[in-house]
């Protein structure tokens, strides 16, 4: 590696953004141009900024080049100021970050402490990855233009809930080299937490005080609908705005009148907004193939880690907003003020529609749920898609042709194949799950996510469907602190089993059943245990020597002829079997009333 002097790296710390489009002379390599070139643009929601000599300019706006999003203290100290001058405004404190930082909301309404329930209540959430920290900064501006500059009729409809900056302490860490792939902010926060998670992958199992909080706030206000704010990777594209909900693409939704609500009214109301400003709103897509751009389109999965995939299985009008990194971080915040402006008007306008719409789905029991979502194999359409001029070139680095985008809008509409999602798993919808005692852990996460339980204060016998796993296996590595296990299936039996004082009982005949199955069921891709929260029942207890079982097992075969048939059948179809005396003998201890029976045996109970 060619030797960087810590002269030139203090300069071009000093000197200017990382990934500017001006080269700065002298600097190392990663501190000169490299990203591709953003198309012209001239929005007319340029109008919303406010002059830097203004008394109540964003950070963001006092910064010459509009690429720069303060830090935690002046955001805080800015916010603070707000809340001091109108009456508006106010903060309040919902959460602890593992760094003993204060987790904050900022609410706007004109109702004070209690809320008018007329009104709907939008929520946004900026900074679940801090270097996607676009709706802060949107969200100081719309905040500050409600309480001084003549937009506080927005509050007439509505109340606003921000979270400026979820992730606090992954926002603190901050540098210029958080993001590559990004253009701008120049100074950015890290992608995960303090204690290296990643937010964006917790929202089921809820593991990190920073989602636990969040989930709170959830349950204290109730929003009717939930924005969720990032910057997305990926190919190159016109669109500068694009989001998702799921449901909106493929059949198998958990809140199908909330999807078709979002669908019909709300994304016809935000895209006409938003091109009336000058963007240019799309879909949430993911390439198929980073080497072909042309290759096709999917939704990126709808696991219930993710924002929208559990407000699907809550039943909350939950939107995925994946500004286009490449795009200006002065044209993403002013895109992601007018999201959320036009998301205020038209929630205001139809309050209650969207209620009734939550009501249904939350009133729904199916038998079967859809989970486990993969790509489908062939193509469901064709969409029509607006990408950006692109050549091959070879490149000495990988030694292979690579993409270099040419920050052009190609006119050509581009028709590129679609790939939705199907559910791999249907789970059937017992009455209601049994956790026993011993697990504290589960029965907090399911409280914490605000299940509703009933607990037993003495021995309590229940007639129960137990799960026996099939064919665990163990991830090789670990993931967001866990060690993932997949099952090839269950066997059910049924049994008389007594739960100790202190389990619970947890109906799915609630407005969470969806997601109280999605987290004790197994199978379920986001389960606890998918997660590796029961690993203690993958290790088996006692074993038996081969000069023990062996004769054993012959007395075995001589007693049961059937034993014996089904053994012999077992040697012809499988020659690895046939050759391996462990796998022989270990298959005869199973059957006898020596073997671990707890062994695989999953402790959640279904009661049918």
């Amino acid at each position: 590696m060619r030797q960087i002097t810590l002269a030139v790296l203090i300069a071009a710390l000093i000197t200017g953004p990382a990934m500017s489009d001006t080269p700065i002379s002298n600097a190392a390599p990663w501190d000169q141009a490299f990203l591709p070139p953003a198309p012209k643009w001239d929005g007319a929601s340029r109008a919303l900024l406010r002059s830097p000599n203004d008394h109540w300019a964003s950070g963001f706006e006092q910064d010459s080049e509009l690429n720069f999003s303060p830090d935690y203290a002046g955001t805080r100290a800015w916010f603070e100021r707000l809340d001091a001058a109108s009456d508006l405004i106010r903060l309040e404190s919902f959460g602890t970050s593992p760094e003993g930082r204060d987790i904050y909301a900022v609410i706007a309404s004109k109702d004070g402490e209690q809320f008018d329930p007329a009104k709907p209540v939008v929520l946004v959430q900026a900074g679940i990855h801090p270097g996607e920290i676009d709706g802060k900064d949107a969200g100081m501006m719309l905040l500050r233009d409600i309480a001084f500059y003549g937009k506080s009729d927005l509050l007439d409809g509505a109340n606003l809930i921000l979270i400026p900056i979820l992730s606090v302490d992954g926002h603190e860490r901050s540098g210029r080299y958080s993001r590559p792939n990004q253009r701008g902010p120049r100074v950015q926060g890290w992608r995960n937490t303090g204690t290296n998670q990643n937010l964006n992958r917790d929202y089921l199992k809820l593991d990190q005080p920073e989602m636990r909080a969040v989930r709170g706030l959830i349950l204290k206000y109730n929003p009717d609908i939930y924005l969720d704010v990032h910057v997305t990777d990926g190919m190159d594209y016109q669109y500068d705005v694009t989001f998702g909900f799921t449901g909106q693409d493929e059949t198998f939704t958990r809140s199908p009148a909330i999807a078709g609500w979002l669908d019909s009214v709300y994304k016809p109301h935000i895209y006409q907004g938003l091109e009336a400003q000058g963007h240019i709103p799309g879909e949430l897509v993911f390439g198929l193939d980073d080497d072909n751009p042309r290759a096709g389109l999917n939704d990126g999965g709808l696991g219930e880690r993710f924002s929208n995939g559990w407000g699907d299985a809550a039943h909350i009008p939950t939107i995925l907003i994946e500004n286009h990194s490449l795009k200006p971080h002065e044209q993403r915040v002013l895109g992601t003020y007018v999201f959320i402006e036009e998301t205020l008007k038209v929630m205001g306008q139809n309050v209650t529609a969207v209620r009734a719409a939550i009501a249904a789905d939350r009133a729904l029991r199916p038998a079967l749920l859809p989970a486990n979502f993969v790509q489908v194999e062939e193509p469901t359409e064709i969409v029509p898609f607006k990408g950006i001029k692109y050549e091959m070139y070879e490149s000495a680095a990988s030694g292979r042709k690579e993409i270099r985008w040419l920050g052009e809008p190609d006119p050509e509409i581009w028709q590129m194949p679609w790939f939705g999602s199907r559910p791999s798993l249907h789970l059937k919808r017992p009455a209601a799950y049994w956790v026993p005692a011993y697990r504290t852990d589960i029965i907090e996460r399911l409280a914490a996510s605000g299940v509703q339980m009933t607990r037993v204060d003495t021995p309590t016998p229940v007639d129960v469907t137990m799960l026996r796993l099939k064919g665990p296996k163990m991830s090789q590595r670990a993931n967001e602190g866990h060690i993932e296990v997949k099952i090839d299936g269950v066997e059910e039996e049924m049994t008389r089993w007594t739960f100790a004082p202190g389990s619970v009982r947890v109906s799915t005949d609630q407005p969470l059943g969806d997601l109280v199955m999605l987290a004790l069921e197994p199978q379920s891709r986001e389960s606890y245990f998918a997660w590796g929260m029961f690993l203690e029942v993958l290790s088996r207890v006692e074993y038996i020597e081969p000069y023990a079982i062996a004769p054993l097992a012959d007395l075995m075969m001589a007693s049961d002829p059937a034993l014996k048939a089904e053994f012999e059948a077992k040697l012809a179809a499988e020659p690895e079997f046939a050759a391996n005396p462990h796998a022989r003998l270990g298959w005869f201890y199973e059957r006898t009333p020596f073997y671990d029976q707890r062994h695989l045996l999953y402790p959640v109970a279904r009661e049918n």
